[in-house]
């Protein structure tokens, strides 16, 4: 191996490192406030809207578990190394970033019923994302345990801290074997508390472009982190 490249790899180690101390802080006071606000706040939201939020993020796991949606185009990454292929996955991520703030200013912009839609569009624009990280990485996602990796990617981003080191630990035995199934209903409950107070902000008439475009820049930025982690993860272990 290159010389530059055995640099890459222990910078990236470290990196992995410090995002995993990230992952294990203990919530402070002002995050356990902010979750019992969120809490509060989730029970003034309507009902029609924890309907579009639960029935598209059901379909969303069941269309990557069947295999029926979201697949990439296969890219012949084999023989590049570490550093190659998360430079293109890094691009990768600023392309969709970029679509999903147009999304975002468009959806937000347009009032209550339009910018509902935008919860399908974003599980959307995030999960054609990370199939197509995952075959940058070298990984095949045709595959059922690629796909549910994916689903465990998708969960470490956007889940409670409790959550986030369960699923931590899932994704580090992964390459044991050890592939636990998602429950869809955890998994929506999750997604929903993370996102809710942020992304209600979006229907509010006046606000909602400029906070969908805030909203779904720092949504797509903290899946990229995660998925280059935990793909790490696998990799450098």
């Amino acid at each position: 191996m290159e010389v530059g490249n055995i640099e890459y790899e222990q910078r990236a180690l470290s990196e992995l490192a410090s995002w995993k101390k990230k992952v294990d802080k203990k919530s402070g006071l002002f995050e356990r406030a902010s979750k019992k606000a969120q809490i509060k706040v989730n029970s003034y939201i309507p009902a029609k809207v924890h309907k579009v939020i639960s029935e598209s993020i059901r379909g969303m796991v069941e269309a990557v578990l069947s295999g029926s949606k979201y697949m990439s185009k296969e890219k012949n990454v084999m023989l590049l190394s570490l550093q190659q292929k998360e430079e293109w996955v890094k691009e990768t991520i600023s392309t969709y970033r970029r679509t999903a703030i147009i999304e975002g200013v468009g959806t937000g912009a347009a009032g209550l019923l339009v910018g509902l839609s935008d919860f399908p569009l974003l599980l959307s624009i995030k999960m054609k994302l990370l199939f197509e990280i995952s075959r940058l990485y070298g990984f095949d996602p045709d595959q059922y345990e690629e796909r549910l990796f994916i689903l465990h990617v998708f969960q470490m981003a956007f889940s409670s801290e409790e959550k986030k080191m369960d699923t931590l630990r899932v994704i580090q035995n992964w390459n044991t074997g050890n592939h636990p199934e998602i429950n869809w209903q955890d998994f929506q409950q999750e997604y929903r508390d993370y996102i809710d107070v942020v992304k209600m902000l979006q229907l509010v008439p006046g606000l909602g472009a400029a906070v969908g475009a805030y909203a779904n820049h720092h949504l797509l930025e903290q899946l990229g982190e995660t998925a280059i982690n935990c793909y790490r993860i696998r990799l450098l272990n």
